[in-house]
């Protein structure tokens, strides 16, 4: 007869799993499970899943029974998929919003200020007022803001408060007085000084010229940056993210990882993209990949820039913004610049992931990796578009071509929706946000959320992905609906395709023989739910290598 637990015995059970390594095999049964496998048209189901040592050892569908060495751990008719991975995340920003202002969902300038205000009443001691998340699209007036109304708050402290995209930021004047910043201050290269009619700075800074502050503002201590981490860490585990492909990282994030990774104390699995604009890059390039033993800590790739974002209209386009006519958005790198960069990295082995949002963009680093390609090689380490979001049609082949990968964010495009066709035109979103075109050709696409330019819960990627909805279901049958994706494209572009986009396919991504248990348990099915629905579901229980490293607490404890 098999082993039943009971509800407490199994939470019980389960809190002890999270101090050590699991060596014992333990079978988590009577669940609807469901896995990605390589070069399978659809998921895998199954009823049981064992695993031991952190690895899976098979599945109902793979072995004829359960090992009877097996504990058993009763499932409660949840259902099971592997643990989902973001390609695309900012771990130390996300960390760090959970500890500043947050602007995320303001109606107007003047909401955005109040929320200022009340921080700095909670946060006395910060010498700096920073916050993140404002976006003048959903303002009444969809007009940028101005420093004007930030000075009329009396906060004697300087103020930086970053667009929800982080390529646009939002000072008071103290903060442009420290950074030197006034009329006659030329706009920096691959960015841009917004000023009024009389050629005076408005507060608001594009793209490279938010680092003129952002130079000013002391680095955080090493108790600052853990504490973040840690916030960010828990948050993520209890989304159902297990591994982050983290872009951007800086000697500071890559000494805290290696430091946790020796301890044997990261929560989660970090695939580390190395700041190109850092000026430690040949060094590091030089040091070689990182890569530890139990797949906790990669470090073997490069994020580089070709240009801005669609909303604080940075993105380079190939035509005009159709909302602003003199205005073509910006290169953040220089094609020369760029070109010596992809040549550089790729020669030293690592993997090259560009952020590229508009056709301009896109087309500029496909030329980029065409050309590199041809000098120094490096075809075959599956380099990457970080977000892909607006391509001419005419280029959108040339991704399989070039076996580059497509690293997009579903939420993007139900967070653009209501300014996309303002900012493009009907005649450019037939490439914007084209993942069914993509996936048609053959190309990969490994998904992600961007947080914290969007809230990390994967569900709202999965649910954007299919429905291509906001969370209010609208519009009805989705914006733009011809790209959307089955739920088994987008199941498995948040996990196996992910996996392979960080070379790591092999032991991640599914739950097949021989890779890591790395699963969660959801309150509902969403293989079976509405699709409008998938977006409110809830994780209960977070694994990674065998071991509970979330519990969700009961909505109905006594």
């Amino acid at each position: 007869m098999k082993r039943k637990i009971t509800k407490i015995t199994t939470f019980i059970l389960l809190l002890s799993f999270t101090t050590s390594a699991i060596s014992q095999c333990l079978v988590i049964n009577n669940i609807k499970g469901y896995t990605p496998v390589a070069n399978k048209p659809s998921l895998e189901q199954f009823n049981w899943l064992a695993f031991e040592s952190g690895k899976v050892i098979g599945r109902s569908d793979t072995l004829p029974t359960i090992p009877s060495s097996c504990q058993q751990i009763d499932g409660q008719g949840k259902t099971l998929l592997p643990g989902l991975i973001d390609a695309h995340g900012h771990i130390a920003g996300l960390g760090q919003e959970m500890s500043r202002a947050n602007l995320r969902g303001t109606q107007s300038e003047q909401q955005a200020v109040e929320r200022v205000v009340e921080f700095a009443r909670h946060n006395t001691k910060s010498a700096w007022i920073l916050g993140r998340g404002w976006n003048q699209v959903l303002w009444s007036e969809r007009q940028f803001p101005n420093k004007r109304s930030l000075d009329k708050t009396g906060i004697k402290r300087p103020i930086l408060l970053t667009r929800v995209d982080g390529h646009a930021a939002w000072a008071n004047s103290q903060a442009l007085k420290l950074a030197g910043i006034n009329h006659q201050t030329p706009d920096p290269e691959g960015g841009k000084i917004v000023r009024d009619k009389n050629g005076k700075p408005t507060g608001v800074l594009i793209d490279n010229a938010i680092g003129l502050v952002v130079n000013k503002i002391p680095a955080p201590s090493k108790i600052e940056r853990e504490y973040a981490f840690d916030k960010a860490f828990a948050h993520l585990l209890s989304l159902g993210i297990v591994s982050v492909h983290d872009a951007g990282i800086n000697q500071a994030d890559i000494d805290s990882y290696q430091e946790r990774s020796h301890k044997h104390q990261l929560p989660i699995r970090i695939y580390g993209m190395l700041s190109g604009a850092d000026r430690h890059l040949k060094q590091w390039l030089n040091q070689g990949i990182i890569k530890d033993d139990n797949d906790f800590l990669s470090i073997r790739s490069v994020k580089l820039y070709a240009d801005g974002a669609l909303g604080s209209r940075g993105a380079a386009l190939l035509a005009p913004y159709s909302d602003d006519k003199d205005n073509k958005g910006l290169l953040v790198t220089q094609p020369d610049e760029l070109q010596n960069l992809v040549n550089l990295i790729l020669s030293k082995g690592f993997q090259v992931n560009i952020h590229a949002i508009g056709d301009r963009g896109n087309r500029l680093v496909l030329d980029t990796f065409e050309t590199a390609f041809k000098q120094v090689g490096g075809k075959a380490l599956r380099n990457r578009i970080e977000h892909a979001q607006v391509v001419s049609l005419k280029d959108i082949p040339r991704f399989k071509t070039l076996d580059i990968i497509a690293s997009m964010q579903p939420v993007h495009a139900t967070s653009d929706k209501n300014m996309a066709g303002d900012r493009l035109g009907i005649a450019r979103l037939k490439g914007a946000y084209a993942w069914q075109k993509f996936i048609q050709q053959g190309t990969i696409i490994a998904a992600g959320s961007d947080f914290p330019v969007e809230l990390a819960n994967p569900f709202h990627g999965l649910h954007a992905a299919i429905t291509r909805k906001d969370h209010s279901n609208q519009p009805e049958g989705g914006w733009l609906p011809y790209d959307k994706m089955t739920r088994y494209q987008a199941i498995k572009s948040f996990t196996l395709n992910a996996a392979y986009a960080a070379h790591q396919e092999n032991t991640l991504g599914s739950l097949e023989a021989g890779k890591w248990a790395d699963f969660i348990l959801i309150d509902q099915n969403i293989l079976k739910v509405s699709a409008d629905q998938i977006w409110q579901t809830r994780v209960l229980q977070t694994w990674v290598g065998g071991q509970l490293k979330y519990q969700a607490k009961p909505t109905n404890a006594n």
